[in-house]
Order: structure tokens, then sequence, then C-alpha cells
């Protein structure tokens, strides 16, 4: 099942996407992408509609592990993706531009992270109660993998950042040296902290959900 966020707004009504939606996630190899960069840049406009089939699914389960909530991350595919698309004559082939979208797509879910932050701060003041993450969050955390969404849940942002875009967006230490501004060298030897910390977490994770199911044999009826 393909997901389809991506909507018009009134800045980019002119580009017709709905038709293109409608087809499965193409990918579109390097060379190709830059073609289209570069057309789309000199007007034609209706070709952003590509950009968007080719980027809408990888960002939006970018975001998806980023915020960890469906309906924030399918907003945020469709506002990256204005913001790409409003931003497309800056982007220059020096970079690579699914680091530089997902540059943007970073910065937008660390704003929306921050800002939800600072809501929960204000809620907790005054109804503690709302706190509580409904049934609908509980399920989805659970089918994201429980030992692994308790471990990412131990790293920073910034460190699960970096774990996503490596394991979950199969990105290299190249591109996501261009999405961070990091040193390869510098990002290897955070990766390679990272790795040991999520690894350890899992361990201890699992090590408690194994006995659970022990104790609960062990409970006589």
């Amino acid at each position: 099942m393909h997901r389809h966020f991506f909507r018009c707004p009134s800045v980019i009504e002119d580009i017709k996407v709905k038709e293109v939606l409608t087809t499965p996630q193409d990918s579109l190899d390097p060379k190709e992408l830059e073609e289209f960069i570069i057309s789309i840049q000199k007007g034609n406009i209706e070709r952003y509609a590509f950009i968007v089939r080719a980027f809408q699914t990888p960002i939006y389960h970018y975001c998806y592990r980023l915020l960890e909530n469906k309906q924030d991350a399918e907003d945020a595919v469709q506002d990256i993706l204005v913001k790409g698309y409003q931003s497309i004559h800056q982007y220059k082939s020096q970079m690579h531009f699914s680091a530089w979208l997902y540059r943007i797509a970073y910065h937008h879910c660390l704003n929306l992270l921050r800002r939800r932050h600072l809501q929960k701060r204000v809620m907790s003041i005054f109804k503690p109660e709302f706190m509580s993450a409904s049934p609908e969050q509980e399920l989805d955390d659970r089918l994201f993998n429980p030992s692994l969404s308790a471990a990412l849940a131990q790293l920073s942002l910034e460190e699960r950042n970096m774990l996503i875009l490596r394991v979950f967006e199969e990105k290299t230490y190249a591109e996501i040296s261009e999405i961070l501004g990091v040193s390869p060298n510098a990002l290897t030897k955070r990766m390679n902290r990272i790795k040991r910390k999520v690894q350890e977490a899992m361990k201890l994770e699992e090590e408690i959900r194994w006995n659970e199911p022990q104790s609960a044999m062990n409970t006589k009826i």
C-alpha cells in the first residue's frame, strides 16, 4: 500500500500531481534526478511532481521514526516537500539532492519536537493526566519493535537521527555527513558509540521481556 500525503498548497497550485500520485513510488537515478532539478529550476514546475513521487514515502518513514506519530509524520511530509519546492533554486549540485532534502526534513522535525516538548512542559503544569499515551499510540509503539523502540528512546534526538539515517534510511556515511554537517571521521566514531549503546539497551530490554513470561508461567492458578 502506497501512502500519498502531498497536497497542492496555493504556493505550488500549478503543479499537477494528482494523477502522478496514484501510481507507485518511482526511484530516480542520480543523473536523471539532477536533470529533473535543473528543469524545475528553469521553470518546468510540473516536473516537481516526480520529485514528490520519488521522495514522499521514504521521507514519511524518516519523519515517522523521528516523530513517532503517524499524523504528525504525514503533515510533516507535505510541509517538507513544499519547503523543498520553495527552496529548489538554492540547491547546488555539489551536494546530493537526497541529502539536501533530508536536511530540510531533519530541521523541520527538530522544530516540531522542540515545539512538542514545550507544549508537554506547559501541559504538565496544568493537566498532567493528558501526558499519557493514547491506546493507538501505544499500539504503534509495540508494532514498531518494542525492544528497539525502548533502545531508541534512550538516545538523544541527534543520536536517534543518526541511527535512523544509517540503519533505516540506509544512507551512506558521506550522505549523513552532508545532511548533518559532520566530518566522516567524527561521524564514524559517534556511530560506533551509538551502536554499542543501542545494542546494550536492546539486550537489557529483551532480558526484561524474556523474564516477564517466565514469571507468569511460574504463577500458580
